[in-house]
């Protein structure tokens, strides 16, 4: 992989933050933190984790909202203590994915233990298909804790893309790949075939109070050359101080910087641009019918042209 950020000379864009929340339908209190956000552009995208209690809210938002931004968060864990979800495909224990209470497993680890990479798969194209049946018109696909991104599961994370004419969230520079050379190789193979993928990923700084403001402010001004993906988790107050009491600080805290345009402000500061999945999924096509070779993340193409969100508005 070469330094230079193919997606950002496509954008013509120097430096670019895709500000995007993640795990929606997981709690009433993030899908509304989420929805006022993006209704005052002060956040880009999202995506949704089908399994989740409260999909149901925020897929009925997407279908009836189709200016909404919103991917599908490949999920195969159920990482809280008491708040929990299992599969959609299956209640089998034969499926490997299932915890001894029932649930999808807490962590990575044990998913890859117990894995049985059949009805993994099936699991992810159920969930994909759920989303498009609520009415959803996702724009990309991400992975609930990398699940997804397992060397086992890769290739059914980029399949779905295909299929689906969705971005696969998968940055040409991550630290937690749960394997890093099965990783590289695969998103070579997805540049090698001339399709733009995110430089880089940071997130959400699980930081004392004290810390919040600085840790933001110095993460958006060090954001490096290309565009980074901001994988956000914010919430408002309500459920997510039950369901995460260990999390809901940092959460919390971050809904907050965003609410106030704090992040958007310290974005035109730096002279970094926003945008969201919508504007990059139209170079998947123009790139997979120019022959450039078979890959497994080719998609179908579509007649948009691409868009750019404006900076992160009040």
């Amino acid at each position: 992989m070469t330094e230079a950020s193919p997606l950002a000379a496509r954008l013509g864009l120097a430096r670019a933050a895709i500000l995007h929340v993640d795990d929606l339908g997981m709690c009433h209190a993030g899908n509304q933190a989420f929805l006022a956000l993006a209704a005052r552009g002060l956040v880009t995208c999202g995506s949704v984790m089908v399994p989740c209690p409260w999909f149901g809210e925020i897929a009925e938002a997407g279908a009836a909202d189709p200016m909404l931004d919103l991917g599908i968060h490949l999920t195969l864990t159920s990482e809280w203590r008491h708040y929990r979800w299992g599969p959609i495909s299956t209640r089998s224990r034969a499926s490997g994915l299932i915890d001894d209470d029932g649930y999808l497993w807490r962590d990575v680890a044990s998913l890859r233990r117990h894995l049985v990479p059949e009805a993994a798969e099936a699991e992810l194209r159920a969930q994909v298909g759920r989303a498009l049946a609520a009415g959803l018109r996702p724009t990309h696909l991400d992975a609930h804790m990398a699940a997804a991104m397992l060397p086992e599961l890769l290739g059914c994370h980029i399949a779905l893309a295909r299929e689906h004419g969705l971005v696969p969230v998968l940055p040409r520079r991550i630290g937690f790949a749960p394997e890093p050379a099965a990783y590289a190789r695969a998103v070579a193979a997805l540049e090698a075939a001339g399709l733009p993928l995110p430089d880089g990923i940071r997130g959400t700084l699980a930081v004392p109070a004290e810390e919040t403001q600085a840790g933001y402010h110095r993460m958006i001004g060090t954001l490096p050359p290309g565009v980074t993906h901001l994988a956000l988790h914010c919430a408002m107050p309500g459920d997510i101080e039950a369901i995460a009491p260990d999390h809901a600080g940092w959460r919390l805290r971050e809904h907050a910087l965003l609410e106030q345009g704090a992040i958007a402000a310290w974005c035109r500061e730096a002279g970094v641009a926003t945008l969201g999945y919508r504007a990059i999924q139209p170079f998947w096509p123009p790139a997979l019918n120019a022959g450039r070779g078979e890959t497994s993340a080719d998609g179908p193409a579509r007649s948009s042209s691409p868009r750019l969100a404006g900076p992160a508005g009040a």
